[in-house]
């Protein structure tokens, strides 16, 4: 089963889960999630949960005890917030490149999907009619203690652009097609190493390539131990077969560290 997670404690949450029941036919089952009511269409809920969902470390686990249903992905659907409130559409992986800040665990990653989150930046790139920026996030926050399949898809940045209604109409159609398509594509998976939190080049790659990019660790996190860039291969559910550099944009150890990482596993090494 298909999941999209939403939170009663996040506008931009709450108006998406509004435009999914509105535009796409979900209706209220008798099934209840962390006292919410719980809404199906075909393979795909949208559960809601009280509480913000960065901090829903082992959510697959609930939902398999709560309705004895294990999860094949879990999409969240969310606001993201910046101090320069910028007006966008933003998808990422989630996880700890070092100390957890706002939730999950100390050096974890969640289990990438490079091929929704690839989809998810081309249809909203596609329907945004908005002209707001559509861009990556580098791996940032929780929950890191998943064992399917997630990504965040988020509204950004500030209050007016989380209720705007046409932000979350493009988001809830965005989701709906990554979830009926993400695992009937094949793209050049990579992780990304380099440049800023909006992962500025891996999202023009992203547009203009056939590369779909699972975690992404940007320059303020550098240097990383090899674990780490090993862990995040590993925490890939596609096949990694690149490991991207942003070379400019990335501190000389690590971005060495990551051209010997790709002659000693055997990977493309893509330095931009």
């Amino acid at each position: 089963m298909k999941i999209i997670m939403t939170t009663k404690v996040d506008p931009a949450s709450m108006n998406i889960r509004e435009k999914l029941i509105e535009n796409f036919g979900f209706k209220e089952t008798e099934l209840v999630f962390d006292g919410n009511p719980v809404y199906k269409r075909n393979e795909t809920l949208i559960l809601t949960t009280n509480d913000e969902m960065i901090y829903y470390d082992n959510l697959d686990d609930a939902i398999e005890n709560q309705l004895n249903i294990k999860p094949e992905i879990i999409a969240f659907a969310s606001r993201h917030s910046s101090k320069q409130k910028l007006p966008a559409l933003t998808t990422h992986v989630t996880g700890n490149w070092g100390r957890a800040m706002y939730g999950g665990k100390d050096e974890s990653l969640a289990i990438a999907v490079p091929s929704a989150m690839k989809l998810a930046l081309l249809k909203m790139n596609e329907l945004n009619d908005l002209n707001w920026t559509v861009c990556y996030e580098a791996t940032h926050h929780g929950p890191s203690e998943l064992n399917v399949p997630s990504f965040f898809i988020e509204i950004g940045s500030s209050e007016e652009e989380w209720k705007n209604n046409r932000a979350g109409e493009i988001i809830a159609e965005t989701i709906i097609y990554v979830l009926q398509n993400y695992n009937k594509t094949k793209f050049k998976v990579a992780i990304g190493i380099g440049g800023g939190h909006y992962a500025p080049k891996q999202t023009k790659r992203a547009l203009n390539s056939d590369i779909a990019f699972g975690h992404i660790a940007p320059k303020y996190v550098h240097p990383l131990p090899k674990e780490m860039l090993l862990k995040a291969i590993d925490r890939t559910v596609e096949t990694v077969e690149a490991i991207y550099v942003d070379w400019k944009g990335s501190k000389g150890e690590t971005r060495q560290l990551a051209k010997n990482l790709a002659e000693e596993l055997g990977l493309e090494f893509i330095r931009d």
